[in-house]
């Protein structure tokens, strides 16, 4: 895959060719380094398990292999100048894009085969443990949205159309777009849930590495339970903000032109979250064992003295 990026980026520099209003190679590029950072991260998670390792090692290998055939796919189609996606122009072009559906559901029940894996083992640290629970499941929920992108669009009919499928909502695709991601900016998108879910896998994760850094400056968070709590309100934030996100594409709404109903969940949403962060900061009562461990050397200093 980060063979594969560096070639999409050589060819977006020397190839001029725009496909459905983008630069041919950019969707190759996208993919190759979306899963570079998913199949790092998966390979991570799989290193964690205390038991169950083989599984996980064929679950790995299907990921790689259904990643390696659909990227196989979408970069022959950009050297035919053709599209990868939705493509039923010709019987040859519809059975590419088929095989890309059954890989798509191949990498999907690979990682579920990893996610059935991770809740099942027993990490020590509860934070990291968590983090990656619920960042695999809100991954297996982002891959989803795929399958919803795969539906006809309005005006579409299987068998008949030429393309049948579309990333937007309520626009054609391939019209104004934001810079570097190419999500529609007239009308939803469901390339954002999809990313959203997808790159849990790396950010929540990421956080707990973070709180752990920050643990020698900051005294509450050496405390294992207050970081348990910071992943889980990060959790269900970030699931939060996915459900947002795709309700928002649903309605054919562009993410950056929110109507009031998506301002007044996103408000009612940061509140919650501010309430939570505070409630999850405050210094922990001691558990039982802590107090009793506590009593114990207590008396034992007094014994000494």
């Amino acid at each position: 895959m980060a063979l594969m990026a560096v070639m999409s980026a050589v060819g977006l520099a020397v190839d001029d060719r725009v496909l459905v209003g983008a630069p041919i190679w950019f969707k190759p590029f996208k993919f190759s380094v979306s899963f570079v950072a998913y199949c790092l991260s998966l390979a991570w998670m799989l290193s964690l398990l205390p038991s169950g390792r083989r599984v996980g090692w064929w679950a790995g290998t299907v990921v790689a292999l259904a990643s390696l055939v659909e990227m196989v796919i979408i970069i022959g189609q950009v050297v035919r100048g053709k599209r990868s996606h939705f493509n039923h122009e010709t019987p040859f072009d519809e059975a590419l894009f088929n095989a890309m559906a059954v890989t798509v559901v191949i990498l999907w029940l690979g990682t579920l085969a990893v996610a059935v894996l991770l809740l099942r083992a027993r990490i020590a640290d509860r934070a990291s443990a968590w983090a990656m629970r619920s960042g695999i499941v809100l991954a297996l929920a982002g891959a989803g949205v795929g399958f919803l992108m795969t539906q006809p669009a309005p005006g579409q009919r299987r068998g008949v159309s030429k393309v049948v499928g579309a990333h937007s909502v309520g626009v054609p695709d391939g019209g104004p777009s934001m810079p570097l991601t190419g999500w529609s900016t007239t009308g939803g998108d469901l390339r954002i849930p999809h990313f959203v879910g997808m790159h849990a896998l790396q950010l929540l994760p990421l956080l707990v590495m973070v709180l752990v850094a920050l643990a020698p400056r900051f005294a509450r968070l050496a405390d294992d339970r207050i970081r348990l709590r910071l992943v889980l309100l990060a959790s269900a934030t970030y699931a939060a903000v996915f459900a947002l996100v795709l309700w928002q594409a649903l309605r054919g709404q562009s993410l950056i032109h929110p109507d009031g109903a998506t301002l007044g969940v996103a408000g009612v949403s940061l509140v919650v979250v501010t309430l939570g962060a505070y409630g999850s900061l405050r210094a922990s009562p001691p558990s039982p064992r802590e107090a009793h461990d506590a009593e114990d050397a207590l008396a034992s200093k007094d014994l000494v003295a």
